[in-house]
């Protein structure tokens, strides 16, 4: 879509000023002599680390070597079941060591890779294995059980293999396996079958074109029909290197991985960077609070990102001991705002700050972020900043008509850089929509100070419009955040005869606290304008998300909520 009105001028770029100096050459394919795709990415660090760790998982570690010889069988296993170059391996898995084994299996195949959440149900695989064509389907065994075996009855051309999630352990703990138990499964290949199998000859794949797809990565859909990503073998290790220089992590520091690996958060701020710098990533199957920080200590984490939610979770529970996370040099948070209360609580508590960044599945995730050795700037009405434009890239903030705003204005943020995607796979319609001037529109509302800090007002589609006036629920949501008995808070916007739509709040409370709506109303009726303080609160016990944390404002909207008995 190209825009009416002037290109942006990024003759400029002020936050270059804020930038740390990169450690290496923040390039890929160029003359740094970096990998300039991700399975030559994950190449360098087998030839380079081959014993060092690639994976801790509970109480067994897997090397790079291991990985690789892995990854070389269960490529020669999709070689010989016919699946072939350009050919989509879906995987339908929680944080296991199974799914990087497969997803660099899959390159080396000469496949593309497909990330499917392993919380989806019927409908929503079967949409995503209709739209991908994906050939092969990684899962696990109940997930097979549950959901996949009638999907596949109808997709008899789909290669189905499974996998225990507690394989690659002995330590069952019941906090994140519940009880599952292996199982075989007619109809299903068992990847551990798989993995014994002889070594393969020659064949496999060394490397793969740069703009090769590597990956279909399916936006969350929390607005409508999800669209396939298409991540290329440049997007990967450009956003992987990108990482990597953006927090300056040293080779072989250990990575703590909270972020679910099948989103883009995981598979570029876990196994890209992993990958990149030849570190082992610790995984611990799903989230769990106390789980989490027990690998960091066990394994001395020196990095982790993942959704404030997930620290928050981990400020919360009396499990968790500021102690088991002192290795931690570096924790990076993004995919939903982030009060500076809860910045605050986790200094205070932690003695670590959570830096912001941003990204999307379209950026390959980070392309935003704030730079490592800065503080971050808060507002006056206590947001964070998400950071400013990272090495190679560039944001402005955009009118409705798509010209750039000046500094302080509020618009929508434009984006480009080398980890940006080229499009959505089989949706040329999509895919002109994205774009103005070859710059990704976010559909995120904010504005850029003069030294390029950017700053998120909200989302493009969660405006509520009160009488007329424009209401952004992050800014009513920032109030009630500094509110000392909340926990979570989203802001919707709801029917009402007389205002058209009238500004309500659904609000979870820390443990031990009590508060009454009407408290809470009147708390923000002090501190916001008339038109923006909401008129109705709900307390109940959890705020629905999704498995990255993003608080889901639909649910709400539609009344899919357990209030407090």
């Amino acid at each position: 879509m190209e825009a009416p009105g002037s290109q942006p001028d990024m003759t400029q770029r002020p936050w270059t000023r804020l930038h740390p100096a990169p450690p290496h050459a923040a390039t890929a394919g160029g003359a740094g002599g970096q990998p300039a795709d991700g399975l030559s990415l994950f190449r360098r660090a087998a030839a380079a680390a081959p014993g060092h760790p690639a994976i801790h998982y509970f109480d067994r570690t897997l090397s790079y070597a291991d990985v690789d010889l892995l990854s070389d069988r269960f490529a020669a296993f999709l070689g010989a079941r016919g699946i072939r170059e350009g050919d989509r391996v879906a995987l339908y898995l929680q944080n296991v060591p199974q799914f990087l084994i497969c997803l660099v299996g899959a390159w080396k195949a000469g496949a593309i890779g497909v990330s499917i959440n392993p919380m989806n149900r019927a409908r929503e695989l079967g949409l995503l294995l209709r739209d991908s064509g994906a050939r092969a389907l990684v899962l696990h065994g109940d997930l097979y059980r549950d959901v996949a075996a009638d999907v596949l009855r109808d997709l008899p051309d789909v290669l189905a293999v499974t996998t225990p999630a507690h394989a690659f352990q002995s330590r069952h703990d019941a906090r994140v396996f519940g009880g599952m138990e292996p199982a075989r499964y007619d109809g299903a290949v068992a990847l551990d079958e798989v993995f014994a199998a002889a070594m393969p000859g020659a064949g496999l794949r060394q490397a793969m074109a740069p703009d090769a797809p590597a990956m279909l990565v399916y936006t969350s859909g929390t607005t409508g029909m999800p669209k396939g990503a298409v991540i290329s073998h440049a997007n990967f290790a450009i956003g992987a290197i990108l990482w990597q220089e953006w927090v300056a992590l040293r080779d072989g520091a250990p990575i703590l991985a909270i972020a679910p690996l099948f989103h883009i958060t995981g598979l570029l701020g876990h196994i890209g960077l992993a990958f990149a710098a030849k570190a082992p990533l610790i995984l611990s199957m799903r989230f769990h609070p106390a789980v989490a920080a027990e690998a960091a200590q066990e394994y001395r984490a020196e990095f982790v990102v993942g959704a404030i939610t997930a620290f928050i979770a981990m400020m919360n529970s009396p499990d968790v001991q500021p102690g088991q996370l002192r290795t931690l040099k570096m924790a990076y948070t993004g995919g939903a705002p982030v009060p500076a209360r809860v910045a605050d609580e986790f200094m205070r508590r932690f003695g670590l700050p959570v830096r912001n960044c941003y990204g999307m599945t379209e950026t390959t995730s980070l392309i935003v972020g704030v730079p490592r050795d800065r503080e971050t700037p808060v507002d006056a009405n206590g947001a964070c900043s998400i950071g400013i434009p990272v090495y190679r890239s560039d944001a402005f903030i955009a009118d409705d008509a798509g010209r750039p705003l000046p500094a302080g204005e509020t618009g929508e943020i434009c984006l480009r850089g080398p980890q940006v995607i080229a499009g959505y796979w089989q949706r040329p319609d999509a895919t002109s929509d994205a774009f103005i001037n070859g710059y990704l529109r976010t559909g995120d509302v904010a504005y850029m100070d003069e030294d390029g800090w950017i700053f998120i007002v909200d989302r493009k589609k969660d405006m509520i419009n009160a009488s007329g006036y424009k209401v952004w629920p992050k800014e009513v949501e920032d109030v009630i955040y500094t509110h000392p008995a909340i926990r979570e808070a989203a802001v919707i916007g709801v029917p009402d005869e007389y205002r058209g739509e009238t500004v309500k709040a659904v609000v979870s409370l820390r443990p031990g606290m009590l508060l009454r709506p009407e408290e809470l109303i009147d708390y923000c009726r002090e501190r916001m304008a008339a038109y923006k303080y909401p008129r109705e609160v709900e307390v109940i016990p959890e705020l629905p998300k999704t498995l990255t944390g993003k608080i889901l404002r639909r649910e709400l909207r539609q009344g899919r909520i357990d209030p407090v008995a």
